[in-house]
C-alpha cells in the first residue's frame, strides 16, 4: 500500500509540474509577465510598442515554451497596431498616397482604404492612420491599415487666416474662456469648445506643448480678449494652460435660454423668479433684463449690443421627478432629442442649439433616461415677461445616465400652438 501510494504522490508531481504554470518571469518592457510548465508558456503581454501598450495573454505550447521573451514577441509583432499621422497627397480608386508627418516609417506611404469607413477627404486634408504588421520596403512604403480618421492636431503646420475680425468683434472680459476642451490643434495657435458644450468656439493664440493633445480638458488663462457675438466666436492670447477637472454639477440647471419673439420690434422687460440663486447670467441679469426684441428674435440692450437669446445658469431648490419619461440608448440621443423636441414646441434652430449643448454628455453613456418637467421646473423658475406673451413654451430636461435599461411609464410630449408674441426657454439638468 505504501508503495502504491508513494507512487500516486510522484505521478501527482509530474503532472502538476507537466501542467502547472509558476512565474518565472516579469520584464521591464511596460510590465510584462511570464508563467512556465514543462509543456507550456502563459506570457501576458504588456509591452511598450513606441506609440501604445500591446496588452494580450498568449499560450505557447512545446517546443515554443522553452523560447526567450524576445523570440516568442516574433510571433506578435503582426498584431501589434501602430499608429502614424500624414499628409494625403493623391487618392486613386481606394489607394492612398501621402506624406509622413509623424510614425517611425518612410517619408511617404502608401495604403488601401478597402474596407475602411468611408471619409471625406482631399489632397491636403492630414490624416491619422492605424496598421498592423510590418511596413513593406517599397517606394512609396506600404501598410496594411486597419483604421483611418482625420486628424484635428496639425501642430506641424501654422494656422494662417484671419478667424475673428477684432474691429467688428467686442473686447471682453478675459474670464469668459475658463475650463474648455481642446478640438484642433496647429503650431501657433488651438482650438477649443466650453466644457459645457454650446455654439461658441474659441480660438487661443499661442504654441501648445507636445503634453496637451486634441479632447484633452484644459483651463486656460487669457489676456486680449475679443467676443464675436452673431458669430459665436471668441480669440484670447494665451497666458497659462493646465488640467481641469471640471464635471457637470447634478442638481444644477444648465443653460436655460430665453429667447423671445414678438409680432413687431417691441421693448421687453423679463424678470426671472428662482427657489434658488442665480450663478451666472448673459447679458447680465441684476433686477431682470430690458432689451427690444425683433420678430426674428434678435435682442438688443441698452448698450446697443445683440444677443439671440437671454442666458441664465443657476442652483434650483426642486426636487426633480423622475417617475416617468423615456430610457434612450446613448448612441440613440440625438434622433431622440430631434422627435422629442419637435413634439414640445421647439423649432429647428431651437433644437439644434439644444441638441449640440447636450449631446456631447449623453450619447456616450450606456443608456439616458430622460424627463422632462412641467410644474416641478415652472414652480422653482417663475418667468415675469411684461408685455405679457400669447404663447410660452418651457422645456426643461432631466436626465441621468444608466448602465441598463430603465423601464418607467412613458410621458406624454405636447405643446400649445405658436401665435401672437412667442416665449420659448429650454434648458436642463443632471440628476444624481
Amino acid at each position: 500500500m505504501k508503495k502504491k501510494a508513494g507512487l500516486i504522490v510522484i505521478v501527482a508531481v509530474m503532472i502538476a509540474i507537466l501542467v502547472i504554470p509558476v512565474p518565472t518571469g516579469v520584464y521591464k518592457d511596460g510590465g510584462t509577465r511570464e508563467y512556465t510548465a514543462l509543456t507550456y508558456k502563459i506570457v501576458d503581454w504588456n509591452r511598450m510598442t513606441g506609440v501604445s501598450i500591446y496588452d494580450e495573454t498568449r499560450v505557447y505550447f512545446f517546443p515554443h515554451n522553452f523560447k526567450s521573451i524576445d523570440a516568442l514577441w516574433y510571433y506578435e509583432e503582426d498584431k501589434v497596431a501602430y499608429t502614424l499621422t500624414a499628409e494625403v497627397l493623391e487618392i486613386s480608386g481606394k489607394t492612398v498616397v501621402a506624406q509622413l508627418i509623424s510614425g517611425d516609417t518612410a517619408d511617404k506611404i502608401c495604403f488601401s482604404t478597402e474596407g475602411l469607413e468611408e471619409l471625406d477627404v482631399a489632397s491636403g486634408t492630414v490624416v491619422k492612420v492605424t496598421y498592423k504588421g510590418g511596413v513593406m520596403e517599397t517606394y512609396p512604403a506600404q501598410i496594411n491599415a486597419i483604421k483611418w480618421e482625420i486628424s484635428k492636431d496639425l501642430r506641424h503646420k501654422e494656422y494662417p487666416e484671419q478667424w475673428l475680425d477684432k474691429e467688428t468683434a467686442e473686447k471682453y472680459d478675459d474670464d469668459i474662456v475658463g475650463d474648455i476642451v481642446i478640438t484642433e490643434i496647429y503650431a501657433n495657435c488651438f482650438f477649443a469648445t466650453r466644457v459645457i458644450p454650446s455654439p461658441i468656439t474659441i480660438k487661443i493664440n499661442g504654441a501648445l506643448s507636445e503634453q496637451w493633445c486634441v479632447g484633452d480638458q484644459v483651463i486656460c488663462t487669457c489676456e486680449n480678449t475679443y467676443y464675436d457675438s452673431e458669430n459665436h466666436k471668441i480669440e484670447a492670447d494665451m497666458l497659462t494652460v493646465e488640467a481641469s477637472d471640471w464635471q457637470p454639477e447634478p442638481g444644477m440647471a444648465y443653460k436655460p435660454v430665453i429667447y423671445l419673439y414678438p409680432e413687431e420690434e417691441t421693448k421687453v422687460s423679463v424678470e426671472l423668479l428662482l427657489d434658488g440663486k442665480l450663478t451666472c447670467t448673459y447679458p447680465a441679469c441684476e433686477s431682470g433684463w430690458q432689451v427690444t426684441a425683433q420678430p426674428d428674435g434678435t435682442l438688443t440692450d441698452t448698450r446697443g449690443q445683440t444677443y439671440n437669446y437671454l442666458y441664465w445658469e443657476g442652483q434650483l431648490g426642486a426636487r426633480w421627478d423622475m417617475t416617468k419619461g423615456f430610457c434612450v440608448k446613448g448612441e440613440d440621443t440625438a434622433q431622440f432629442l430631434e422627435d422629442a423636441l419637435e413634439k414640445l414646441g421647439l423649432n429647428r434652430r431651437e433644437a439644434n442649439e439644444f441638441i449640440v449643448y447636450w449631446l456631447p454628455l449623453m450619447e456616450q453613456n450606456p443608456y439616458n433616461v430622460i424627463s422632462f418637467q412641467e410644474d416641478v421646473y415652472t414652480d422653482a423658475a417663475r418667468l415675469k415677461v411684461n408685455p405679457a406673451p400669447d404663447t410660452v413654451i418651457r422645456v426643461f430636461m432631466a436626465w441621468q445616465k444608466a448602465d441598463a435599461f430603465v423601464q418607467l411609464p412613458e410621458q406624454e410630449l405636447t405643446a400649445p400652438e405658436r401665435t401672437g408674441f412667442t416665449v420659448v426657454e429650454w434648458g436642463g439638468t443632471e440628476v444624481n
